[in-house]
């Protein structure tokens, strides 16, 4: 008998159709974009070439979508099986994230109908990480969907399919570990051939590494948010015992990244600059201030034993990640004068309308196939 369960139920609720009313518009302005070009919808420029699009739906999406990578490194790295009941769920919002990121990419890329040349060697800038970070994205989405595979195989009884893959799943497993940690410390490279036009708040020779200790964190963090959500939704008993521990491995990497931070500043003589009238100083004082707060929060034993606090703990974390992410690429980006960029509406619906299809398949996938675990198995109190 699976530990998992598909949890049953009605698809179209009210919720359902207004995520997929969201989804809706955000298809048809997709649509316009491929039909009129970039332009017509989005205010990105020469300036600045890449907007919320990338930074929120892919910086920070495929960060949330780490939730399945921080759980693999838990479970199958430091051997913790009593994690494993969130193993499933972790998987399948890493799927989401990650495809629907993928997704983002493809409308935001400018002659998108050439993208065929990713797959061809005779096009490929081995130096590129943009390069590397496509190859691994990709590679990770197959991964990430071959181990969510087996909830597919027991939903229609394909017993002998799933045994058969349970002998190779390590192999998927590894990869899926590995593929995550090049890509998310790549995601910072990136930025770093920016140079002067990356304000010194960000700047850094330790990007890689930021990017991807706070992927890992808002993996960690994302975990509890859904979990509580679901309970909460679902009215199903809460992991609390589970996501408690979680939270202290959370903390004592928080606390890491932050040393680490601090540290890197002080040490390159840039701390000066956090202390000037300006957004760049303010936006980096608010990112790690929640971040701090999230610390404070998770050191507490008490808070984690709270549901309530674990969720409000998650949430602020996710937020810091989020505003980071957005202060490296978008705020503390200033290139030669005269650029200046905000989002459009159509460019927030199209945003807002990403999300809403990982919420859409999400209460798809948790009510047809088994993904939450059973609740006699559930070792937690509401």
């Amino acid at each position: 008998m699976s530990a998992h369960e598909p949890l049953g139920g009605r698809i179209l609720t009210k919720p359902f159709l207004a995520l997929s009313a969201l989804a809706a518009i955000a298809l048809v302005i997709i649509l316009a974009r491929f039909v009129f070009g970039l332009g017509a919808v989005t205010h990105i420029n020469d300036g600045y070439p890449w907007g919320i699009w990338i930074v929120v739906d892919v910086m920070i999406g495929t960060a949330f979508g780490c939730a399945g990578y921080a759980i693999a490194l838990v479970v199958y790295v430091l051997n913790r099986g009593e994690y494993h009941p969130l193993v499933r769920p972790a998987m399948m919002a890493g799927l989401f994230g990650y495809a629907l990121a993928g997704a983002a990419v493809i409308v935001d890329l400018g002659r998108y109908w050439q993208m065929y040349t990713l797959f061809l060697p005779w096009y490929v800038q081995t130096n590129s990480v943009m390069l590397e970070v496509a190859w691994c994205v990709m590679a990770y989405v197959v991964v990430l969907a071959i181990e969510f595979s087996p909830a597919v195989l027991e939903r229609f009884g394909l017993v002998d399919a799933r045994k058969k893959l349970s002998k190779v799943l390590f192999f998927f497993i590894a990869v899926g570990v590995l593929l995550p940690t090049m890509h998310q410390s790549s995601l910072g490279t990136m930025i770093v051939v920016l140079g002067y036009k990356l304000s010194p708040l960000w700047q850094t020779q330790l990007l890689p590494l930021e990017f991807l200790v706070t992927a890992i964190l808002m993996g960690f963090a994302i975990v509890p948010f859904e979990a509580i959500l679901a309970a909460r939704g679902f009215r199903r008993p809460i992991e609390t015992r589970i996501l408690g521990k979680l939270s202290s491995f959370t903390a004592l990497l928080l606390a890491a990244y932050l040393v680490i931070r601090f540290a890197d500043i002080i040490v390159r003589g840039q701390l000066g600059a956090a202390f000037t009238i300006s957004l760049e100083a303010g936006m980096f004082w608010l990112e790690n201030a929640l971040f701090v707060l999230a610390l404070a929060m998770l050191a507490r034993p008490a808070y984690r034993t709270n549901p309530r606090m674990i969720f409000i703990a998650a949430v602020v974390l996710l937020v810091a990640g989020s505003i980071y992410r957005i202060n490296a690429y978008l705020i503390g980006y200033h290139p030669a004068a005269g650029w200046n960029y905000f989002p459009s509406v159509t460019e927030i619906l199209v945003t807002v309308g990403m999300f809403s299809i990982e919420i859409l398949l999400y209460l798809l996938f948790v009510k047809q196939l088994p993904v939450l675990p059973r609740h006699e198995r559930v070792t937690a109190v509401q």
